[in-house]
């Protein structure tokens, strides 16, 4: 098994080898305005790290979101290229299930992003490995009830700690997380989900108002 993982629905540009023992190789940048500049050359850094070749990955995983629209799309047609040419499957995997992985916790906690206009992308887990809600985006005063006394992973708990006072690391999502739980789960014979962007509202991105069309002659 060589899994090649990658995640652009949040700020961080992730990327990650698993040969399935263990991570082989990994790279990570936090840059919200550069995912298709950034995502290629990171996949030829861990395959040059790892000293592998594209050619021996045999499946592909992939953070689905939730996430911005143009972020997040990035990822998700760069591991789908991959896995037509390569012909090896596409796993997708809910980006915040990442990020509950990576934090080892084992008790109640939410885990929060940034979704922007003032918003986070947030779900319930019990533990690490076990999310308890499904995905949603809301405003932070908005949720404040339910997540009351809870620990907060994630930067949404960092931009908003008057509601997430308790707030855990890691604060971006990491590929090695990501890879690393797609081992497990395909160990376990878990099913993943398909992998197609998880958008919970309309793109940030409008068309101006009074736009002029322009008919062609």
């Amino acid at each position: 098994m060589l899994l090649l993982a990658v995640d652009t629905a949040t700020p961080a540009v992730t990327v990650a080898l698993h040969d399935g023992t263990g991570v082989v190789a990994e790279t990570s940048r936090v840059d919200a305005r550069r995912h298709g500049e950034l995502l290629l050359p990171a996949v030829h850094q861990v395959l040059g790290d790892a000293g592998r070749t594209l050619d021996a990955v045999t499946g592909l995983v992939v953070g689905v979101g939730p996430g911005p629209y143009t972020g997040l799309r990035v990822g998700l047609v760069t591991a789908a290229t991959f896995g037509s040419v390569l012909g090896v499957p596409v796993h997708g995997l809910c980006t915040l299930d990442g990020l509950a992985y990576a934090s080892g916790i084992e008790e109640p906690f939410v885990v929060a992003t940034d979704a922007r206009r003032k918003e986070v992308y947030w779900a319930r887990y019990d533990d690490f490995r076990t999310r308890v809600s499904e995905p949603s985006v809301d405003r932070p005063a908005d949720i404040a009830e339910q997540v009351a006394g809870l620990p907060v992973v994630g930067a949404g708990a960092l931009l908003y700690p008057d509601v997430f006072p308790d707030a855990r690391g890691p604060e971006h999502q990491s590929a090695a997380a990501l890879a690393a739980l797609a081992a497990e789960r395909l160990a376990a014979g878990e099913e993943f989900l398909a992998p197609l962007p998880l958008y919970l509202r309309r793109p940030d991105a409008q068309v101006p108002k009074n736009y002029k069309v322009v008919t062609p002659q």
